[in-house]
């Protein structure tokens, strides 16, 4: 029984949701190989073969597989297919485009966001806006299977002995033709890995007080989120949506800021290790899973609470 892990990188830098996916593949075997498709990323398929636990990285090189085209990726991952008994990737925007169009080439049934491993051929996922989880059994010859980065450990980035072995592909000319990227930089940790994650909701009121957000983010090393909300009013940008229809978070710390708590949202942070919530309205659905609750106006408290933050780097250094 062999394992084929997908990775998802940027030609240059292995994504976090990588280690996540190997960790998980090694609860099922230890006989692991790693997918590089990509352009001019001989570095990162040597990087990638030296992970603990990795056998080999099998790389795929060419110009045209430069970005995650679905059409492209999946044919080259079918061709590969019949050498495993597990097919695994992140259950990020990533897997999500490519996974279901091999399964349905391949003619079988994908077991998503899989949060926990019981054995090769039993899994856990969470189902209805994770109100309940579900526990699945798949007798498929190839399992196809997307794993929830944050659910989890990643693997080691060295520690590996493996090797690179190049592989080929047929030129595909009916695939779509990339345009274009547009993607927002910044220097605080990934949203869907951090560690900790300040989100903000309805209750900022505008776009502009976010900056009240960032400044504690920038203080704790955190990613900011947001609600759908704040969203949908404009204040951010959707890559910060946390929730059902946006990223599903995991963090040590998980700071909810003017949010009711829908349960969309919820879907998308309730399994944080520890949730703290800041609301002026003491009935707000999210203090129901907040571990600590404070009622405040937000406006007041936050520049409080740097402050403080402010005081405890002092007393640090």
């Amino acid at each position: 029984m062999s394992i084929l892990v997908l990775a998802e990188h940027n030609n240059k830098e292995i994504k976090s949701s990588t280690l996540n996916s190997i960790s998980a593949a090694t609860q099922i075997d230890s006989n692991i190989d790693v997918l590089v498709i990509g352009s001019n990323c001989d570095d990162l398929a040597n990087k990638i073969s030296n992970i603990d636990k990795v056998n080999k990285a099998l790389l795929l090189d060419m110009p045209e597989y430069e970005n995650p085209i679905a059409e492209l990726y999946e044919p080259v991952i079918t061709s590969l297919s019949q050498n495993y008994s597990h097919i695994l990737g992140p259950a990020s925007t990533f897997g999500k485009n490519i996974f279901p169009r091999v399964a349905v080439k391949l003619d079988v049934s994908q077991v998503s966001d899989v949060i926990k491993i019981i054995d090769k051929e039993t899994f856990v996922r969470p189902i209805y806006a994770g109100n309940a989880i579900a526990t699945v059994k798949s007798r498929d010859k190839i399992k196809i299977i997307t794993i929830r980065p944050t659910s989890f450990d990643p693997a080691a980035k060295d520690g590996g002995s493996g090797n690179v072995e190049k592989i080929t592909a047929e030129k595909i000319n009916t695939a779509p033709e990339f345009i274009g990227r547009e993607e927002s930089s910044s220097d605080r940790p990934e949203l869907g890995t951090a560690r900790v994650v300040i989100s903000g909701g309805r209750g900022l009121q505008s776009a502009d007080n976010f900056k009240l957000l960032n400044e504690i983010a920038d203080k704790l090393n955190a990613a900011v989120g947001a609600s759908r909300a704040a969203v949908d009013a404009g204040y951010v940008s959707n890559d910060y949506q946390v929730g059902q229809t946006g990223k599903v978070v995991v963090p040590d710390l998980y700071i909810a800021v003017g949010i009711s708590g829908a349960i969309q949202h919820l879907a998308g942070m309730k399994e944080s290790k520890i949730i703290v919530a800041i609301n002026k309205d003491d009935e707000a659905p999210i203090f129901n899973v907040a571990d600590y609750g404070l009622k405040a106006d937000l406006f007041e408290a936050l520049p409080e609470f740097s402050k403080e933050l402010d005081k405890l780097n002092t007393i640090q250094k």
